[in-house]
């Protein structure tokens, strides 16, 4: 069969082609990986180490614009050099130590990498200090009150809903000071684009501190003016503006001139506000440290390949192809193996029903099982089939021919339609009413269309019903009917047990055994109908005195056409699909069906089905 398969689509070439392919690709593109990313990883770390020392110093910045000393930096320059895995030392200017990530008595880096100093700082350390040189997040004297900070903060909350009810977005940023301001999607709402109605000059209101803070400015603001020949009260004024973009205050001195560029008047007055400033936010801040970063500085490193490198990554790469190769082909020939049995035993012809070898334990191994499961079941049912078709046909077969046999004696003259023929006539068709009844039963039982009416049911009244419509056919035959129930677990008064059953088609499954029992037990032999109750369930057996079962029969009692006596004799009557017919009806009500017996001394069929309870009006329904 392989012969037919083109040697490109064959699965054991396939999977090599692809393992090949795969690793081809997987190898190449790993050593080109290797020399692209290393290149850039060392690139990319010396990017990153930049970055962290902007950070670092950003950081303790910001400790020194808050702190008024350096006393407690210890933690905080720790923390940073796990963070970065940087060490990180702070001295003074004379190289006295302040905090170091190392351990004591480590030689400092040649140089310091920044001097930290937040009244003078670079325009990287943190945002907005490119605006004056000062940390924005030293704000000393600025610092609002508890007080001062909740009523401004509902005096934003306020001017914000105003704002909504005019159709105005804001949100509320707080600065380092402790002060709200109202922003939108473009920054820093000025009081221009404010509403009319919401622009009520209180938010913007210096409190009492700043008030302090601003008349301090100006006062240090004046003493360096009078030093330059200026006033300020004559040539200018300090205001105190606020931004979002610098969290702490701004400050103008003056007005412009024409073109918006300060003339040398207004130069020297922005110079001892800025001097002011300084000296104002000086007992607030910790002292210019200097600060040392890692080890010192060393150069960037290049990766290249040499010849040797690319003579290991060839010949690793011959070695990955040829282990390649070899596991798949030993795994691909172990799938395809099984496979090809697989396939060539499907295509033998259907009568033949051919098993394959199970070889292995894996998924292969699994399916080799599941198909030599199949064709046995498939033979089985194949079995069963001719042997069903073989039985309905036997059994149409017999009263068709008797009454057609009598029709055409009568149509001949032969015979007379007197009533005793009549007779004999219905009794065939009844017959064969039954054996279509019961295989129509059947079918809709398998197709799961058996239609049933349950409702609660007595045990011992469905005995009694049963018991009285077989008992004139039980005297003829010579045998005592009777019933009997066992009701010690049922609470006293209320009888037997319950169970919620169709009524008409659990008469007809016990019905069904008293006629089979009926059939097959002698003269003076009794059977008898019980009912008893075990925990959660009712069961209902049917006992006779008759011939019994073989052993070796038992497992096949309940088979479609299945009898006892294989000549098929109709002495006993019957089309051999009752039992089959009760074992359906009984599961579909949820319970099962068993049968014990022992040859000569009789049979016991057990109907097992779920207990419900009774009904309220159980005691009218007696």
């Amino acid at each position: 069969m392989s012969s037919d398969i083109p040697l490109r689509k064959r699965l054991l070439v396939r999977l090599m082609i692809t393992s090949v392919l795969i690793a081809l690709c997987s190898v190449a593109a790993t050593a080109w990986l290797a020399v692209q990313t290393t290149t850039r990883a060392i690139q990319e770390e010396q990017g990153q180490a930049l970055a962290d020392d902007t950070d670092i110093l950003r950081q303790l910045s910001g400790y020194a614009a808050t702190h008024p000393s350096w006393s407690g930096v210890q933690a905080t320059v720790r923390r940073l050099a796990a963070a970065t895995g940087r060490r990180i030392a702070l001295t003074t200017a004379d190289r006295t130590p302040i905090a170091d990530s190392a351990r004591s008595r480590t030689a400092l880096p040649p140089g310091a990498a920044a001097t930290v100093d937040p009244l003078h700082t670079d325009t990287y350390s943190e945002p907005g200090a490119q605006l004056s040189g000062i940390d924005p997040r030293a704000v000393g004297p600025y610092r609002l009150t508890p007080l001062e900070r909740a009523r401004l903060g509902k005096l934003a909350t306020l001017r914000q809903k105003c704002a909504a009810r005019n159709l105005v977005d804001t949100t509320i940023t707080w600065t380092p000071s402790g002060r709200p301001v109202l922003s939108d999607e473009n920054g820093i709402l000025p009081n221009s684009t404010v509403p009319d109605v919401c622009a009520d000059g209180q938010l913007n209101a210096l409190t009492h501190t700043e008030e302090t803070a601003v008349a301090r400015l100006t006062s240090l603001a004046e003493a360096c003016l009078r030093r330059k020949d200026l006033s300020l009260r004559e040539k200018g004024f300090i205001s105190l503006e606020f931004s979002s973009l610098a969290p702490q205050p701004q400050f103008d001195l003056g007005r412009k001139s024409t073109g918006g560029h300060p003339t040398a008047m207004e130069a020297k007055g922005n110079e001892c506000l800025a001097e002011a400033r300084r000296e104002q936010l000086d007992p607030d801040v910790a002292p210019v440290a200097e600060l040392f970063l890692g080890t010192g500085d060393s150069a960037l490193p290049h990766f290249d390949m040499s010849n040797a490198n690319k003579a290991k990554i060839v010949g690793v790469t011959g070695l990955v192809l040829a282990l390649t190769v070899a596991v798949t082909a030993l795994v691909a020939t172990r799938l395809v193996r099984p496979l090809r049995a697989l396939t060539q035993a499907a295509q033998q012809p259907l009568e033949q029903h051919v098993r394959v070898p199970v070889t292995t334990r894996d998924e292969t191994g699994i399916l080799a099982v599941a198909f030599n499961e199949l064709t046995e079941r498939r033979e089985r049912m194949e079995a069963q089939r001719k042997a069903m078709v073989s039985d309905i046909a036997h059994e149409l077969r017999t009263p068709l021919t008797n009454i057609r046999g009598w029709l055409e004696v009568t149509r001949d003259g032969i015979v007379d339609p007197d009533p005793e023929l009549l007779a004999s006539l219905h009794e065939e068709a009844v017959l064969l009413q039954r054996v279509i009844d019961d295989l129509q039963d059947l079918a809709a039982a398998d197709a799961g269309t058996l239609a049933l009416h349950c409702e609660p049911v007595r045990a011992e009244e469905l005995l009694a019903q049963v018991a009285a419509a077989h008992r004139v056919g039980a005297e003829a035959a010579g045998i005592g009917l009777r019933t009997g129930t066992d009701g010690t677990s049922a609470p006293t008064g209320s009888g037997t047990a319950w169970i919620d059953a169709d009524p008409v088609r659990m008469r007809q499954a016990l019905g069904n055994l008293v006629s089979n029992a009926i059939r097959h037990t002698p003269d003076g032999g009794t059977i008898t109908l019980s009912a008893r109750e075990e925990e959660d369930q009712v069961v209902l057996a049917v006992a006779d005195t008759g011939s019994g079962i073989a052993t070796e029969d038992l497992p096949s009692v309940f088979d479609r056409f299945w009898r006892a006596e294989k000549s098929r004799s109709r002495r006993t009557g019957g089309s051999g699909l009752g039992l089959s017919i009760v074992r359906q009806l009984v599961a579909a009500h949820g319970g099962t069906v068993a049968v014990a017996s022992e040859l000569g001394a009789g049979s016991v069929f057990t109907l097992r089905l779920p207990a419900t309870d009774p009904p309220v009006d159980a005691d009218e329904l007696r």
